[in-house]
C-alpha cells in the first residue's frame, strides 16, 4: 500500500507536489509567497514609475499647448493687421451690443405691459367692490320704520 505524503506548509510558503517525468511522485516542494511588506515595496516602486511617466506626459502636453497658443497668437496678429478684418470685428461687436440692448428693452417693455394689465384688473375689481358697498349702505340706511302702536 502506498504511503500518503501530507503536504504541510509553514507560514509564507505554498506547498506543491513534485513529480518526475514518468509521473511518479518524488515529494513535495514549497514555494515562498510574497509577504505584505514585499508587496507594498513593489507597489511603491510601481507608483513611483507611474508618477515619472505621468510627469513626462504632462510636460509633453504643456509643450504642445504652448506651441498651439503661439500659433494662434501669430494668426490673430496676422488677421488684425488686415483692416477689413478689424472693421468686421467692430461690426460684429456693435451688432452684438445692439441685439443685447433690444432684448433688454423688449423685456422691460413686456414687464411694464404686464404691470399695467395687473393694475387695470386690480382697479376694476376694487371699483366693483366699492360700488357694491355703496348700494348696501343705501339699502341699510333706508330700512322701513317700525310701526308703534298708540297707547290709549
Amino acid at each position: 500500500m502506498a504511503t500518503r505524503r501530507t503536504m504541510t506548509s509553514r507560514p509564507g510558503t505554498k506547498p506543491t507536489a513534485a513529480g518526475n517525468r514518468s509521473g511518479t511522485l518524488k515529494g513535495s516542494r514549497s514555494q515562498k509567497t510574497p509577504t505584505a511588506a514585499r508587496l507594498k515595496r513593489a507597489a511603491k516602486t510601481e507608483v513611483a514609475d507611474a508618477k515619472e511617466k505621468l510627469l513626462a506626459v504632462e510636460k509633453k502636453v504643456e509643450k504642445a499647448a504652448r506651441k498651439a497658443v503661439r500659433k494662434v497668437r501669430a494668426k490673430l496678429d496676422e488677421a488684425r493687421a488686415n483692416k477689413k478684418v478689424v472693421a468686421m470685428e467692430r461690426k460684429v461687436g456693435r451688432a452684438a451690443k445692439k441685439a443685447a440692448k433690444s432684448v433688454r428693452a423688449s423685456l422691460t417693455d413686456a414687464m411694464a405691459a404686464v404691470k399695467r394689465a395687473a393694475r387695470k384688473v386690480a382697479k376694476e375689481v376694487s371699483t366693483q367692490k366699492t360700488a357694491a358697498r355703496k348700494v348696501a349702505k343705501k339699502v341699510a340706511g333706508k330700512a322701513p320704520a317700525k310701526r308703534v302702536a298708540k297707547k290709549a
